[in-house]
């Protein structure tokens, strides 16, 4: 009889994904990005073959995608390895050529919104404006275009616009936690909440029709709410709300007149319909735990994008109004069994002030256990770490290795008052959060003392550094990838357009200084006692080379074990497979060698 081995580390490697799609407006074609060469680009799949056909060959990501609703052309934004300078081009349904429409090296584009007859594009721009943006409005047809907005005093967004372009909205945005909406009438700029000194946020704007905008905020609240906004009274009015349920993102069905609002608490989504006839609402049972993207077509068929912690991106579509779905790919992770992939289990733990801290543990089976536990601080810091597929984490824990995350104070998804918690505290109270989740862990049996490592990536890759210099004697080996060293060079080198978020998000270099050092990895160089492998992209634009390179030249110089990769065409992240598995496995093996001193 055949014996067939267990799956090697290859299998988890080679798991493909989906980032972005859009849908024609016959319904009979999807296009989605996706990596199927090892790289990133636009393929389109007949809904009724599905069998996929490539359409570009740049191998790059795309920021967006959307369908002209005459069917004519696509619209989508790509950079060059990981720069983030979006340019926006146009793509024929059936693929090829790609013809820049808003282009200019060296700058980025934002796109808003593509009008009803395909001719109108808006969009926001760096190009003359890096740090508070211009919004403009291209007309396509006639090569012709007008500036809207001129941004100033915070970067400036286009969000939506009305159906027959006679009011849009754009936004003001202060940082993660505070943002202003306008909407633009006849010249006229109104705010869509009460005049208040409390920061909210606003998001997730809709028009259901020329009068009346719905969207998103937490304005006079903890939790984001459905809102509208009349236009003729201009009057705001907070219209559906459930208790501990941030609102994310909305969607408008305009043959049911209802909206679908994906909310959450903590690690997982969950979808609702709200009828704007009657204000009634029901939950919607999803096939997956997070949605990435949801589109809604006039045939009222709703598609959506999502993940689970054990199964990558897919595109469901439901046309009995969510009460059934179709999965219409299927990714996953190859040559690999549903059953040895491993779901997280939730723990939540007191902090060392109290705070309740939820965090994820994905723990490597029995018979493959090292007993090893892997600390993984995650980015943003105003993110979270969910029930989301990283192939990174499956393939470390088929190799023995279980995987700490917590969701520390500052995390996005409990609260606008627990996401600003890390505002002008980088290195304090997360920091700690860390620390006592790890002491917690160790307490209830979940891991042994001696057998901890560290690994983040961004601000995850910031706080590994900070944890490693501070609190050494916790871990055998740390991995930093793309993390911020020292918080002075890191304020002065972010995009231009972060820098008025800068202040609040992090400190007054000048005012906040002596916190600023001590916050800083950099100032800590005596600590990093232990084996580290640093990683880096060479174009990443927000955490630029430099915060790597001074960290791995100054603990070298003070003879400190420590191995540095830099991948040349890679910006904040790993958008092309090859790369990926190169660091995946020089990861697994920097572990493997520490662990086995």
């Amino acid at each position: 009889m055949i014996q067939f081995g267990k799956p090697d580390i290859t299998n988890f490697l080679q798991n493909l994904t989906v980032s972005d799609f859009a849908v024609s407006p016959d319904e009979k074609q999807i296009v989605l990005c996706t990596n199927f060469n090892g790289h990133f680009n636009l393929w389109g799949m007949d809904v009724e073959k599905k069998f996929p056909y490539p359409l570009t060959f740049n191998n790059q990501i795309s920021h967006f995608i959307t369908f002209s609703k005459t069917g004519e052309f696509l619209l989508a934004g790509f950079d060059k390895d990981g720069d983030e300078n979006s340019q926006i081009y146009a793509i024929a349904p059936e693929g090829g050529s790609i013809v820049p429409i808003r282009f200019k090296e060296g700058e980025r584009h934002f796109y808003a919104h593509l009008t009803e007859n395909g001719k109108n594009l808006y969009y926001s721009t760096t190009d003359g404006n890096a740090k508070y943006l211009n919004s403009l409005v291209y007309d396509i047809e006639n090569d012709k275009e007008k500036i809207l907005i001129e941004g100033s005093v915070a970067p400036t967004f286009i969000a939506t616009v009305s159906p027959e372009e006679k009011s849009f909205v754009y936004i003001k945005s202060f940082g993660n936690t505070y943002s202003l909406a306008y909407v633009q009438i006849d010249d006229e700029d109104v705010l869509l909440t009460p005049p208040t000194d409390e920061q909210h946020t606003v998001s997730g704007h809709v028009y259901t029709s020329e009068g009346e905008i719905y969207f998103l905020t937490n304005y006079d609240d903890d939790f984001s709410y459905l809102a509208k906004f009349d236009i003729q009274s201009r009057q705001f009015k907070k219209v559906f709300q459930l208790e501990k349920e941030d609102f994310s993102s909305i969607y408008y069905s305009k043959k049911e007149h209802a909206l679908y609002i994906v909310g959450s608490y903590g690690i997982e989504d969950r979808l609702y319909r709200y009828s704007i006839a009657d204000g009634t609402n029901e939950k919607i049972e999803i096939p997956v735990d997070i949605i990435e993207k949801m589109i809604i077509m006039p045939s009222g068929h709703l598609y959506l994008l999502g993940k689970t912690a054990t199964k990558p991106n897919n595109i469901f579509v439901s046309k009995e109004k969510g009460c059934s779905w179709l999965e219409l790919t299927h990714y996953r992770v190859p040559g690999v069994r549903d059953a040895d992939l491993v779901e997280p289990e939730v723990l939540r733990y007191p902090s060392f002030d109290g705070l309740e801290i939820e965090a994820l543990l994905f723990k490597a089976k029995e018979e493959n256990s090292n007993g090893y536990v892997i600390l993984w601080p995650h980015g943003g810091p105003q993110s979270i770490e969910r029930k989301s597929f990283r192939p990174m984490f499956q393939f470390l824990v088929n190799q023995g290795y279980s995987i700490f995350a917590p969701n520390f104070r500052g995390s996005s998804n409990y609260g606008l008052n627990f996401m600003k918690m890390v505002e002008g505290d980088w290195g304090h109270g997360p920091r700690l959060d860390n620390i006592t989740g790890i002491d917690w862990l160790i307490e209830k049996g979940y891991a042994d003392r001696d057998k901890m490592l560290l690994l983040g990536g961004s601000y995850g890759g910031y706080m590994a550094l900070l944890l490693h210099g501070r609190h050494a004697d916790y871990f055998k080996a740390v991995v930093d990838i793309f993390g911020p060293s020292n918080l002075f060079s890191f304020i002065d080198s972010v995009p231009e357009f972060w820098g008025p978020f800068m202040k609040q998000w992090i400190g007054d270099p000048e005012k906040d200084k002596d916190k600023l050092i001590a916050d800083s990895p950099i100032t800590y160089l005596d600590g990093m006692t232990k084996p580290m492998f640093v990683i880096q992209g060479a174009n990443d634009p927000r955490v630029v080379r430099k915060e790597s390179d001074q960290i791995v030249a100054a603990l070298k110089e003070k003879g400190r074990e420590v191995g540095y990769t830099v991948l040349e065409d890679e910006g904040h992240g790993f958008s092309k497979k090859a790369n990926e598995i190169f660091v995946y496995k020089k990861i697994l093996e920097f572990f493997n060698t520490e662990i086995n001193k």
